[in-house]
């Protein structure tokens, strides 16, 4: 008899455990140093950056959401949910056929732009949340739009300097809009794509040395050895010019010291959005003096560009092994031999 019993609790204090253990599950996901989420019991805890946001179960997913920033449109649009949107900016600057139909139909609202938002307007169309970069001389705006019970979310994607970890972003998206499934097969696609590609880069007995950027007035602003492009062109197996540098930002530089890095130079990377060397050099005559000028290569990021909206800059966000595998095409174009670039283009 006694056996029995202590059977019997033994079986109801397993039973309880896994209840216990049903009852409360945990998932912690780290996307960057800047960015994490925890989803306990339903609800979902976020640290991105300074900001932390805590969103009860019955909040998600979200509904109704305005893009204060063209970049945030290619997580949406890679989720295929661009009908929760119903506000964004400077429409102008956004790529996706799918957003700007929506516009024209009237499903979605221009809320304005950088240099004056329409909060009636926001206000009248009641969001779930904002998404948008954190800038600081719009606090006060942020704080009229949370007194009136809306909620902000700052996610600054653009300060990830590691390519895979701004892809990564579409995991809290996938998140905060149901798609929690569809974000990671997403996210494992472009990460394993991400990773052969830079497998078949290494295989190039060629390094090919690479400038990047271009001057805007008498100043040149490089990306820091730490950048995304930087480690774009590590992972393409390329030498660029400032690899042992160990900034996370743009490096300034004079053309004079540019031009003293130069001679090896074979590629020239996004070199702004010019439509010939011609009209580049009479934008800044200076480059003629490079060798890379006369003698290299030249591309600009407008392989995917309309008007004012640039691909490049929405879907490339998350498409880092697409915008990888451009560049292995432009640095060892017999790896990739039957490829057509997605982004960049050369430039004649």
């Amino acid at each position: 008899m006694k056996s029995r019993i202590l059977v019997l609790i033994a079986f109801l204090t397993l039973t309880a455990c896994k209840r216990e253990q049903k009852k409360s599950p945990s998932e912690s996901v780290s996307i960057s140093n800047l960015v994490q989420y925890k989803e306990e019991n339903g609800n979902v805890h976020i640290q991105s950056g300074n900001f932390t946001y805590d969103f009860k179960q019955n909040q998600l997913p979200f509904k109704r959401i305005i893009l204060l920033n063209a970049s945030m449109a290619g997580y949406v649009t890679e989720l295929n949910v661009e009908n929760l949107i119903i506000g964004v900016s400077s429409p102008e600057y956004i790529y996706s056929d799918t957003i700007q139909d929506l516009l024209k139909s009237g499903k979605i609202q221009n809320v304005g732009n950088e240099q004056k938002y329409d909060i009636e307007k926001i206000l009248s169309l009641k969001p779930d949340a904002i998404f948008t970069n954190y800038i600081s001389s719009f606090d006060n705006t942020y704080k009229l739009l949370k007194d009136n019970g809306i909620q902000v979310v700052f996610l600054d994607e653009y300060m990830e300097q590691e390519p895979l970890q701004k892809t990564a972003y579409i995991k809290l998206f996938g998140k905060l809009l149901g798609k929690d499934q569809q974000a990671a097969a997403k996210y494992g696609e472009v990460e394993e794509n991400y990773k052969k590609l830079k497998q078949l880069a290494s295989r190039a007995k060629e390094h090919p040395t690479v400038l990047a950027n271009e001057m805007y007035g008498d100043v040149w602003y490089l990306p820091g050895g730490k950048t995304a492009v930087a480690n774009f062109i590590a992972d393409a197996n390329a030498n660029y010019i400032l690899k042992n540098n160990t900034d996370e930002k743009a490096v300034t530089m004079s053309f004079e010291e540019v031009f003293a890095q130069s001679d090896e130079v074979q590629y020239w990377i996004n070199a702004g959005n010019h439509i010939s060397k011609k009209e580049m050099l009479g934008m800044n005559p200076v480059y003629s003096k490079l060798s890379v000028f006369n003698k290299g290569k030249i591309y600009v990021i407008t392989g995917k560009e309309k008007a004012k909206a640039n691909d490049f800059f929405e879907s490339g966000v998350v498409r880092s092994d697409l915008v990888l595998k451009d560049y292995i095409k432009i640095f060892h174009p017999e790896l990739l031999p039957d490829y057509q670039l997605t982004y960049m283009k050369e430039l004649q």
